[in-house]
């Protein structure tokens, strides 16, 4: 029987012998090195310390003089960042007020409320208001039921504060992205300069945002509200590259021949006819938003991510998991209420009527029951807070839980925690360890010449490279040790469920639902029952960031399978294949591009955990960059996040290039199949 996956274009064959013996040639070189080289060079193990680059020096260095002595003429560097906080602050206070504190009269503890805040009433019927204008009466009872979900369980106030962070930084990082995306759209030398800088900035890890952050701005929410926005700024920008160039071309033709000038074609023929994209990038602005407000708790955002991080540190699983669910919900609310609002502005506008209450129904019904509630909630406190006697608490028996899988199933968690650890993670470990940072960089410089060519090579040679020379090599490998073991096993036990999910609708569904739920939730979450269970270490860590990495690994699985043509299917049932050979030899061979784009995200996915994991004992890059945070020590901390930085876009490269290879050698192209 004919495989068919199996056709391969002519002339393929030396291209690939080729390569087989490049790698080949690599692995004996290396093999060899490793086992007889370090009598002969003992600097190809251990990177000699007088040859170290000084990185970390020169960034403090910088910075100090950024705080110190740096000038533009008028004024400061440390003159612009107080004016960067007092402008973020005006917002942040007015939206702060409107939704959590009220209007205050003076400060501290001896503030006095003027007016009260929104109340809680208020605000669900508001956004109940917008999800009925935007997508129904549907979408206006997920929205609502979402905001009273966080009112029942006693987490108003916090996702409050949490919202008040979201809606502040949202705008601001929406238009400066749009801007750096336009001026990167029409001048190609910026978008020479920003590409770079945007893949850098999407694969520092978020902890490494914060250090120089806190160094600048200081501890409190609004230097937590300036690191949101410059975190959620790289996607807007690129979509909005992507977006304009996706306008069709006689659309520019028209604007020209009607005599736009460059500022009229960019605002009102450009950005209208990309409105569509650029609302779908606000969206990712909003998820991204409200994840670096949960990881800024850390430096003052307070809200619901404070709460997370407080129950971590009390070891209080109910409590944790009671704030995820609740930022969950206020996730799920703001992803449908965006995602609406894009679709609803994609769509054809009707003639509307003239007049302010014909044509504003919704926005007048929520200004008059925002005052109708607000003077009943001077009389009835019920109407302005939320009743603390009807709160709902689950906080004390998911504890309970815990504390029972604990008391009954100890020795066979330690049992477990022991065997893997004793004959899987630590033999790993001293296996990475032990090789020559010299003979990695060969290897990995011949895999990217064997996948892409020179370019390739001689990038991820000089990214590792830097890693060794800036002094993290160790701590590199075992970074490269937990995220190996750790995408290992959620690749093992995620790609099992998505082949299953991808065969059944039903059971699709419910995996779909648990995996969008596992991506909304805080990473600070998924530490606290391992932390529970485990106690810290390795393995600890090893459990949460498989936990949260499992999601891209079910994700790709699922798209890849269900690309596959149909009609190659049907060929194999007619050839005589069974169901386990058209599964092994034709779904899962034609999904194997998207199945490698799902293992680098979740590579990706296990990077970014692996920083958090940082609060449970690991050794690794990510407690580089939680110490330099503790001690607001910029240059530790950035170049602990640009080595992670680099091991991600090693790992990407090589991994998009071998996908690229596997579709080019099935014959599908970049777009689908």
């Amino acid at each position: 029987m004919t495989d068919v996956a199996s056709i391969q274009p002519m002339g393929a064959a030396k291209p690939r012998r080729t390569g087989a013996w490049i790698m080949g040639a690599a692995a004996i070189l290396f093999v060899l090195f490793w086992q007889y080289g370090e009598p002969i060079a003992e600097w190809a193990f251990d990177y000699p310390r007088k040859m170290e680059i000084p990185v970390a020096k020169w960034i403090n260095i910088f910075t100090k003089w950024l705080l110190n002595d740096a000038s533009f003429g008028l004024f400061t560097f440390t003159d612009l960042t107080r004016f960067i906080s007092a402008v973020v602050n005006v917002p942040y206070q007015v939206v702060l007020s409107l939704l959590s504190t009220g209007y205050l009269s003076g400060q501290g503890s001896g503030a006095i409320q003027i007016v009260p805040p929104l109340p809680w009433i208020a605000v669900i019927v508001v956004v109940a208001l917008m999800g009925l204008y935007a997508g129904g009466r549907r979408l206006a009872l997920v929205v609502s039921l979402c905001f009273i979900f966080i009112a029942v369980f006693g987490q108003w106030t916090s996702a409050m504060v949490t919202l008040a962070s979201v809606l502040v930084a949202v705008p601001i990082g929406v238009v400066g992205g749009l801007l750096l995306g336009i001026g990167a759209y029409r001048w190609r030398w910026l978008e020479r300069a920003l590409i770079p800088l945007l893949d850098l900035m999407q694969t520092i890890p978020v902890f490494a945002y914060l250090v120089p952050i806190l160094f600048m701005f200081g501890f409190g929410a609004i230097a937590a509200v300036v690191a949101t926005l410059i975190y959620a700024m790289p996607p807007m920008t690129r979509v909005t590259i992507l977006a304009l160039r996706r306008v069709p071309p006689e659309v520019k033709d028209l604007g020209q021949m009607i005599g736009c000038s460059q500022r009229q074609m960019t605002w009102r023929v450009l950005v209208p006819s990309a409105k569509e994209s650029l609302l779908v990038g606000m969206n990712q602005v909003i998820m991204l938003s409200l994840n670096m407000v949960i990881i800024a708790s850390m430096i003052g955002a307070g809200g619901l991510g404070f709460d997370v991080l407080a129950a971590l540190r009390r070891l209080d699983f109910g409590a944790g998991l009671e704030a995820g669910f609740a930022i969950v919900a206020l996730a799920i609310a703001l992803d449908r209420l965006s995602q609406a609002f894009a679709n609803r502005q994609a769509r054809p506008l009707a003639r509307e009527p003239r007049g302010f209450v014909a044509n504003h129904p919704y926005l007048l019904a929520a200004l008059v029951f925002v005052v109708m509630a607000g003077v009943a909630g001077l009389f009835v406190p019920a109407v302005q807070t939320y009743p603390g006697s009807l709160t709902i608490s689950t906080g004390t028996f998911m504890s309970r839980v815990v504390e029972w899988i604990n008391v009954n199933f100890f020795d066979t968690l330690e049992a477990i925690k022991n065997t893997l650890l004793l004959n899987v993670l630590i033999p790993f470990k001293r296996l990475l360890l032990g090789f020559p940072w010299v003979g990695v960089v060969a290897v990995l410089a011949a895999a990217g010449w064997v996948l892409r060519g020179p370019g390739l090579a001689l990038l991820v040679a000089a990214l590792s490279f830097l890693i060794a020379a800036t002094g993290q090599w160790e701590k590199a490998m075992i970074t490269t040790y937990l995220c190996g073991i750790s995408v290992l096993f959620a690749t093992l036990l995620g790609t099992p469920i998505g082949i299953l999910a991808a065969e059944k609708e039903r059971l699709w569904r419910v995996v779909q639902a648990a995996i969008d739920t596992l991506q909304t939730l805080p990473s600070f979450v998924y530490l606290m029952p391992a932390v529970m269970l485990f106690r810290v270490g390795d393995f600890t860590a090893m459990i949460a960031v498989v936990a949260y990495s499992i999601v891209p690994a079910i994700r790709y699985t699922v798209l890849g399978i269900r690309r596959v043509d149909p009609r190659l299917i049907e060929a194999g049932k007619a050839m005589g294949c069974t169901e386990w050979q058209i599964l092994t030899r034709i779904k899962l061979k034609l999904a194997l591009p998207e199945i490698m784009l799902g293992l680098n995200q979740t590579i990706m996915f296990a990077l970014s955990m692996l920083v958090i994991t940082a609060l449970v004992g690991t050794r690794d890059l990510g407690q580089e960059v939680y110490i330099a945070l503790t001690k607001a020590d910029p240059g530790r901390g950035l170049v602990a996040g640009l080595a992670v930085a680099f091991i991600a876009i090693i790992s990407d490269r090589l991994i998009s290039a071998g996908a690229a290879r596997a579709r080019s050698r099935l014959g599908l192209s970049e777009e689908g199949q």
